[in-house]
């Protein structure tokens, strides 16, 4: 079993072998929030809106109109990142609160 860490403040540098997990557009438009800060400090790329990106993953909680997805919907994109960071063993991966900020949830 993977231990479990938690963060309550702001990532602002990552360590070799870290990626930051943050909520995303379907678009890829990371223009505010979590996804303003993955472009600007950590290398998100512009149009990619999910999986690796820079020293990054994005995960969608925002539709391609910008609009909240449906939990079921982020559920999706959330397995899938699940499947992806489980094949990377020796990475550590940095999640925001995905779907807490713009996108509107909470984390109960």
């Amino acid at each position: 079993m993977t231990a479990r860490q938690f963060h309550d403040g702001r990532i602002l540098r990552l360590e070799p072998g870290e990626v930051f997990v943050f909520g995303s557009n379907e678009r890829g438009l990371h223009g505010a929030g979590a996804a303003a800060l993955a472009k600007q400090r950590f290398g998100a790329e512009w149009g990619v809106g999910e999986g690796p990106t820079g020293r990054c993953y994005a995960l969608p909680t925002k539709d391609m109109a910008i609009r909240t997805l449906p939990l079921a919907e982020i559920e999706h994109y959330a397995a899938r990142f699940v499947a992806h960071a489980t094949s990377q063993p020796g990475t550590r991966f940095l999640l925001t609160a995905v779907g807490c900020g713009l996108a509107g949830y909470t984390p109960a």
